[in-house]
């Protein structure tokens, strides 16, 4: 069987100038602003912005024939601070959020997101916890403006170790109890490069019927575990649900000194030996690229694999593993 290959880049261009999804503004340069509505204001200008910025991010995508993009998780500036609950960030962002929605109806691309480290589903702090799980609602918010069907659009990582690994496992799943459904249905979970390898991640995503990301360059990261090859079907499995193909993330080490460091591109030789142990596997992989370059890193891959003998290119962002 041939399986195809898609690859996507994260949040913003190197090609396209001037086009950040991710301006901001700190709670300190807010609270420094008089008057309080004028405050508010520039936050939902500067969120209007991003959502703008997004929009020229996938006709770019179009033009480049890429079919996979994660959103930047901080297009809303402060939406989920606690001394901003009276503000309704959604109302000011409708007509843009439905213009992207039009956009994707005309362009279907594979689209999501990945919250920051702070969202953590098995704190044992009940307030982190609660504030996790708004700004997943957050999240589903969003997508919900873009009309982008829930399933399987947030990849997070386990979370803290909290000094007892196993317990940190058996709280995440107490605490999946108390995220809502419409929640827990967006939620893929990646293995991470220091604390929580593939085989803790899999003994969550088996229990709770979540995909499993997996991130070979967290993987080599975290040597706790075997080869990751004799895990490769039980990853796959976890995806057997979902509507989605499976997806995982690659990156490449910046040097052997600082080997956890994403570099700007990524190694062909090393994502070829993966493609190649993989092939047959499953009809289809997405492949996020997370790379200091972002698009360009994308660009760059698919010219170092032209030629490649078992690799046929369908266009500037896919290939088949013949």
């Amino acid at each position: 069987m041939d399986t195809l290959v898609r690859l996507g880049y994260v949040a913003m261009s190197v090609h396209l100038q001037n086009s950040s999804p991710s301006q901001t503004m700190t709670f300190a340069q807010f609270s420094k602003l008089k008057n309080r509505e004028a405050a508010i204001q520039k936050l939902e200008r500067i969120a209007i912005s991003n959502l703008e910025n997004c929009l020229r991010l996938l006709k770019h995508n179009v033009w480049s024939e890429v079919e996979f993009f994660r959103f930047s998780s901080r297009l809303i500036p402060l939406a989920n601070h606690e001394e901003l609950e009276d503000w309704d960030y959604m109302k000011p962002i409708r007509s843009i959020l439905s213009e992207i929605k039009d956009f994707l109806n005309r362009h279907p691309m594979r689209v999501g997101f990945h919250p920051d480290h702070f969202v953590l589903l098995n704190s044992q702090k009940p307030e982190i916890l609660k504030r996790s799980i708004k700004t997943l609602k957050m999240h589903a918010l969003l997508l919900r403006g873009m009309g982008v069907d829930l399933n399987h659009r947030c990849v997070l990582h386990v979370g803290g170790a909290y000094e007892d690994k196993e317990q940190a496992l058996e709280q995440f799943i107490h605490n999946w109890g108390f995220v809502p459904e419409t929640i827990q249905k967006m939620i893929m979970l990646e293995n991470d490069d220091t604390t929580f390898h593939v085989e803790h991640a899999l003994y969550l995503c088996e229990k709770l019927n979540i995909p499993l990301v997996f991130d070979l360059h967290h993987h080599l990261a975290n040597h706790e575990e075997a080869q990751w090859e004799k895990n490769w079907e039980r990853i796959v499995q976890t995806w057997k649900h979902s509507p989605l193909p499976i997806k995982m993330h690659i990156s490449s080490p910046r040097d052997e000194k600082d080997f956890r460091a994403h570099a700007n591109y990524i190694n062909a030789e090393m994502f070829k030996d993966f493609l190649f142990k993989v092939k047959g596997s499953v009809p289809q992989i997405d492949c996020m690229i997370e790379a200091k370059q972002k698009d360009d890193a994308l660009f760059q891959l698919m010219e170092d694999l032209k030629g490649t003998k078992g690799i046929e290119l369908a266009s500037k962002s896919t290939f088949y593993l013949r």
